[in-house]
Parts: C-alpha cells; sequence; structure tokens
C-alpha cells in the first residue's frame, strides 16, 4: 500500500519562468526562495513519487471536447509554453493505473489519457518541488479555465476519493500530493458564450487544437507585454483568508460561496483553486502555510503552501 506523506500547495506563473527576479528583493523574489526551500524539504521527505494536480491554459485541451479532469496514465509530455519544461515527463503509471480503478470504482470516470500534453499549469509545479530528483509523477489535470467548470464542492469528493485511491494502492511507495494553482488573479474571458469574447479568440478556445504551436506563439508575446502592469489586480486580503481557511481543514465555506461568490472575490482566475481543494482533502490534513506573496507586476497572486504527515 502507498503512503500519503504530505502535500505541497503553490502558485504558478508564466512569468517564474521568463522573467524571474535578479534578487530576492524584487517582486517575485520570496516566493522563488520559499519555492527552493520546500524543494529541499521534500528532498528530506524522499517521496518515491508525485501526484501533481494542476490546470491546462488552451494548450492540450479545447472546446471541441473539455473534460473536467483528465488523468495521465502512461506517457505525459511537456508542451514547453512560457520557459517551463519540454518533452517527456516520467509518469509511475503502476500509481495512475491504480488510481484510476479506484476513482472509476468510487463513481468518478475521469477521462483516460495515455500521451497527456500539460503546460506550465503542471510542469512549472513539478518542476520546482523535485528540485534535481527525477521522481515519476500522475497528472491530474483539471478544468479551471473553461465554463462551465467541475463544481467546488464535486473537487472536494474527488480529493477524498483520490486520497483514498493512492492509500489503497498496490503501489508500495511513499507518495506527496502536488496542487498547483494561482490564488486570485483576474483574466480576460475564455467562455465562447460571452459576447466580449472577440472572434479570434473564440475561434481559438474552440479549434486551437488543429494547430496548438501557432496559437501559443501568438498568445505568448501578448501575455508577456502585461508583465510589469501595475493596475493587474490580485485580493491580497481573500488570498490570505482561502489560506487560513486550509488550516482549518473546514472547506465548507470555501465551497460554499460558488462559482460567482469566488470568482466576485478572486477573479476569474482564482477558479485554480480548485487544484488546492482537491489536493488538501486528498491529504485530510490541515494545510500550514508557510509564505504568500502578493505579486500584481507577476499578474498573478503568488501563494506557496505546504503541509507534511511524517511517520
Amino acid at each position: 500500500m502507498s503512503e500519503i506523506i504530505g502535500m505541497v500547495g503553490m502558485s504558478h506563473s508564466p512569468f517564474a519562468t521568463l522573467l524571474p527576479p535578479a534578487d530576492p528583493g524584487q517582486p517575485g523574489g520570496r516566493f522563488l526562495a520559499d519555492a527552493r526551500r520546500v524543494a529541499a524539504a521534500v528532498a528530506a521527505l524522499a517521496p518515491d513519487a508525485l501526484v501533481v494536480i494542476g490546470p491546462d491554459h488552451f494548450h492540450a485541451n479545447f472546446y471541441d471536447a473539455m473534460p473536467p479532469f483528465i488523468l495521465g496514465v502512461e506517457q505525459a509530455d511537456g508542451f514547453g509554453d512560457f520557459g517551463s519544461k519540454a518533452g517527456p515527463l516520467p509518469v509511475a503509471s503502476a500509481l495512475a493505473w491504480s488510481i484510476r480503478d479506484a476513482l472509476a470504482d468510487d463513481g468518478f470516470d475521469l477521462t483516460l489519457s495515455y500521451a497527456l500534453t500539460v503546460d506550465h499549469g503542471i510542469a512549472q509545479s513539478y518542476d520546482m518541488v523535485r528540485g534535481t530528483a527525477d521522481l515519476p509523477m500522475v497528472p491530474l489535470v483539471v478544468n479551471t479555465a473553461a465554463p462551465p467548470l467541475p463544481g467546488m464542492p464535486r473537487c472536494v469528493q474527488l480529493g477524498r476519493s483520490l486520497g483514498a485511491a493512492i492509500r489503497g494502492s498496490g503501489y508500495a511507495g511513499r507518495v506527496l500530493l502536488v496542487a498547483s494553482g494561482g490564488l486570485s488573479h483576474w483574466l480576460p474571458s475564455n467562455d465562447p458564450r460571452d459576447p466580449r469574447l472577440a472572434a479570434d479568440r473564440r475561434e481559438a478556445v474552440i479549434r486551437g487544437r488543429k494547430d496548438t504551436r501557432a496559437f501559443a506563439a501568438a498568445r505568448e508575446p501578448r501575455v508577456l507585454a502585461m508583465a510589469g502592469n501595475p493596475d493587474a489586480p490580485v485580493n491580497a486580503e481573500w488570498d490570505r483568508w482561502f489560506l487560513k481557511q486550509l488550516g482549518t481543514a473546514d472547506l465548507a465555506p470555501v465551497t460554499d460561496l460558488g462559482d460567482e461568490g469566488l470568482e466576485q472575490r478572486a477573479g476569474s482566475g482564482g477558479h485554480e483553486i480548485r487544484t488546492w481543494l482537491i489536493g488538501l482533502a486528498a491529504v485530510g490534513r490541515p494545510l500550514v502555510w508557510t509564505s504568500y506573496e502578493p505579486v500584481p507586476e507577476w499578474i498573478t497572486g503568488m501563494g506557496i503552501g505546504t503541509t507534511f504527515e511524517v511517520s
């Protein structure tokens, strides 16, 4: 049987790899310094595998077929967007299949992938947490960008089932959960039903799979141009409330917000907290958050939290 040895929850951002700060005193410097500290703590725990829960940002999944959850079971490749890792990523296939089977028995019909493409929403946090260790992972992609989204209560249910699936797995090893998702940040709409969505953007989010590289190449310069925007909002007060709430292990006040309430407080990018909800529900212990840096210059709030249960 597997042992869940803990969880790391952390933000991801295009600018963490594209425009890293020159020193810890610059915006984002404290976050990256603490990410390195977390990597050292993870190395000391010596996990055998990671289960990485993160989103896709229209690099692999589009509205031609938009699943709520995708589990990679054999091969995973980093898309390489925004300077994140490109190419093959090691997959703990035996653990992945055991998780899939247990979740199916528990009523979760996840989309299955033998050849999963992941973007910086998975790859960046995987690299930050593993440090130099060549750790295999099980990638679980959660739709957080494309309404309609999986409900937050459903994500909590999935997390509880995921924790039970890992603990009951035939995979004999120490498993660390990694939840990769930004806290409060405001992003342009991706909803094809939104009349404000430009025609070319609407076409891209529906049919972008036809040429994902061209779509990404056109978008990345626009994202890069937003760096340093002093008007990019984050809601630091809400972020801290959310992180504090995770420390109580009572997720009801968060899920009770509903999608509209969450978006009002944390923006459309705040839907990425679904990865944190899944991870915390799976580990089943309060989160002890250790670092938070609101960085509007990077377009996203940077939060990092860790909890470890050590036998």
